[in-house]
């Protein structure tokens, strides 16, 4: 009987699957964004010179988000703690569904941890402030990557990763986001055990998600 309920759990989960992970309920562009993402820099230097603020530059990226996808993302204005991997760091939603999510993630202080594998995602972090610094397991130079620049990580593929000092993303995922949230989650339960933190994210989550179906955006 157990066996019956783990197979029928498992074709379950592998047709769910099928149905979110597909390029046609895609509705955000990686390029694209890492355009917006450079837009919204020049414009913080722009406005308010070479040493523009974290702060600044973070908002005006999301303001260039906002203008070019009016009818799929929005800022709240709510920021949360996110403990994965290891690392520590404050993020804030601007999209939320089964298929895709873009938020702003970072610290003020720096962090490191796993990225995650996902065999089920793909992940486009586009750096705003500061810098990332990422490996994979062997003896070599560091990928560095600065403002402006796109780190992508492919399915199926893990580094550790690190942020030296201050550090602000555009980070963009698609796939299929349920199956991250394990590894998003997992601190949580295992480590910080910050049931606040859980509960913020899992609402944050939860809501933007449906809202998002409700809105028919798988």
């Amino acid at each position: 009987m157990k066996c019956l309920v783990l197979l029928v759990i498992a074709v379950v989960a592998v047709a769910l699957s099928l149905v979110i992970d597909r390029p046609e309920n895609w509705v955000l562009d990686p390029k694209t964004l890492k355009v917006i993402a450079n837009s919204g820099i020049e414009a913080a230097h722009a406005k308010h010179g070479l040493n523009a603020t974290a702060e600044q530059v973070v908002e005006s990226v999301i303001q260039e988000v906002i203008k070019t996808y009016p009818l799929h993302t929005s800022y709240s204005g709510r920021w949360l703690w996110n403990n994965a991997g290891g690392a520590m760091g404050s993020m804030t939603v601007l999209h939320s569904s089964f298929s895709e999510y873009l938020i702003i993630f970072g610290s003020s202080l720096g962090t490191e941890g796993h990225t995650g594998r996902y065999h089920w995602a793909e992940d486009f972090f586009t750096i705003l402030y500061g810098e990332q610094w990422a490996s994979l397991p062997r003896v070599g130079e560091a990928e560095v990557y600065k403002p402006g620049d796109q780190h992508y990580l492919p399915r199926h593929t893990a580094k550790q990763y690190r942020m030296p000092n201050a550090c602000w993303a555009l980070e963009y995922a698609r796939g299929n986001i349920p199956s991250m949230l394990f590894f998003g989650l997992a601190d949580g339960f295992t480590s910080t055990l910050d049931v606040v933190t859980l509960f913020h994210t899992i609402r944050e989550g939860a809501w933007n998600m449906l809202h998002s179906a409700i809105l028919g955006k798988i």
